[in-house]
């Protein structure tokens, strides 16, 4: 959430950020409150330092009858704080709700504009091949070799739901091991396992609740709700806690299953793969010292671009502009890999930085020397990658007039050395 002193100090500017970011937001209404809250503090205050005093009165008192007196007036002065203590709880609490209907800042350097037809293209690595009739979609190629069952996927779970079968989830573990281990062994990051399942508090904390509320999958019983992604989980790891000096950047990377509900989205998205309710993927997550954070972004943005340089993928770089922006970043820069059978360019990735604004509604802050004054990290993440688009583009960029699929060198190794994947035996 941002800082209620921002607010209360640059109206101004919290409203340009809004109106740049094409949304509403209760600035007024926060603005109102944080002034009623102001003075029903400074009244609360006067209240008890008269109670403070009378009571000294009391034992100053030379009969019983003005004592009575002093300490009936000092009973209702109690009343009335107790009376003013609960309302400033309930403008709290009312406060607290409405910020976090706020959203994050949009850097300055972040372009305008209303939707993603004002995305910039940074730029682009590799040769996309150019869509033809020999390039099958991913959907009619992994239906016809036997790798996707979407028919039973569908019976089973209901639209949008599918099985990967045979050399399919081989290629998929693959995927996972190779890009954990190139994460961890060759860019610096720790593992972690994550739970897939959260309490409310660590929804809130990376700025999925309340606003996502209706896009996530929610155990109503015990108030757990299914990750979207591993951020959730691994972003709340530090959530309440005081990180030692020195101990900055944390890099963490995981893989887990992901669930979205994907109620919104219609037309070709809903065809193979692309656009589902439950998915693998791979997640990097840096805790960063504030000043470091914008260096970090392009250090994140780095490390996923090396996975689809190894796996020899094209694809482009494409800051979000203003309109596009999500709930929590400041900036965001998204990879997408070219899918020639699909004739489109799929996001794996968005890498993104939200300065402060998550550490303060998970409440992570670090020491910045030994006797420094706490104060909030800055958080950021990034997909390295996202398994499913990634699987779509070797599909579309590797596959062989015979249907046939070759497997990207880099994971040959951790396939056993198989080389092709091609038509799959069994039932199917």
């Amino acid at each position: 959430m941002l800082d209620l002193r921002l607010i209360r100090e640059n109206p101004d500017q919290v409203r340009e950020g809004i109106r740049r970011l094409n949304v509403e937001a209760p600035i007024d209404d926060i603005l109102a409150l944080d002034e009623q809250r102001r003075s029903l503090l400074t009244r609360v205050e006067e209240l008890k330092a008269q109670r403070n005093a009378g009571s000294k009165e009391i034992g100053k008192a030379a009969d019983g009858d003005e004592r009575n007196q002093k300490i009936a007036e000092m009973r209702a002065l109690g009343d009335q704080i107790g009376e003013i203590d609960e309302e400033v709880r309930r403008v709290d609490e009312r406060l607290g709700d409405l910020l976090l209907e706020v959203p994050n800042m949009p850097d300055a350097d972040v372009p305008d504009g209303p939707d993603e037809s004002a995305n910039v293209i940074l730029r682009h690595w590799g040769e996309p091949k150019e869509p033809s009739d020999d390039i099958i979609p991913h959907w009619d190629l992994a239906a016809d070799q036997g790798l996707i069952d979407f028919e039973r996927g569908v019976k089973v779970s209901g639209s949008r739901f599918y099985f990967l079968r045979a050399d399919m989830s081989r290629l998929q573990r693959a995927l996972i091991t190779w890009m954990i281990d190139i994460h961890t062994r060759e860019h610096g990051y720790i593992e972690l396992t994550p739970p897939v399942l959260v309490r409310s508090e660590s929804m809130i904390g990376t700025g999925n609740l309340p606003k996502f509320g209706d896009t996530l999958y929610r155990d109503d019983e015990s108030d757990l709700w299914l990750i979207p992604t591993s951020e959730v989980s691994v972003t709340n790891y530090h959530r309440e806690e005081l990180l030692e000096a020195g101990s900055l950047p944390i890099k963490y990377v995981a893989q887990s299953l992901c669930f979205r509900r994907e109620q919104f989205s219609a037309g070709r998205d809903v065809r193979g793969i692309k656009r589902v309710h439950q998915f693998e993927k791979v997640e990097m997550v840096k805790l960063v010292e504030p000043e470091k954070s914008d260096e970090e972004l392009y250090s994140l943005l780095d490390n996923a671009e090396k996975i689809l340089q190894k796996l020899e993928l094209p694809y482009r770089v494409v800051q979000m502009c203003t309109g596009d922006l999500s709930f929590v970043s400041a900036k965001k820069i998204d990879l997408e890999v070219w899918a020639p059978g699909s004739e489109d360019w799929l996001e794996v990735s968005s890498c993104a930085n939200f300065r402060d604004f998550q550490a303060r509604r998970a409440n992570i802050r670090y020491r910045a020397g030994e006797k420094g004054r706490p104060q909030y990290v800055h958080t950021l993440n990034g997909s390295g990658l996202a398994l499913p688009r990634t699987m779509i583009a070797i599909l579309e960029n590797y596959q062989q007039p015979d249907g046939s699929v070759i497997v990207p060198e880099v994971l040959r190794n951790y396939m056993g050395g198989q080389e092709l994947i091609e038509k799959q035996g069994g039932i199917w």
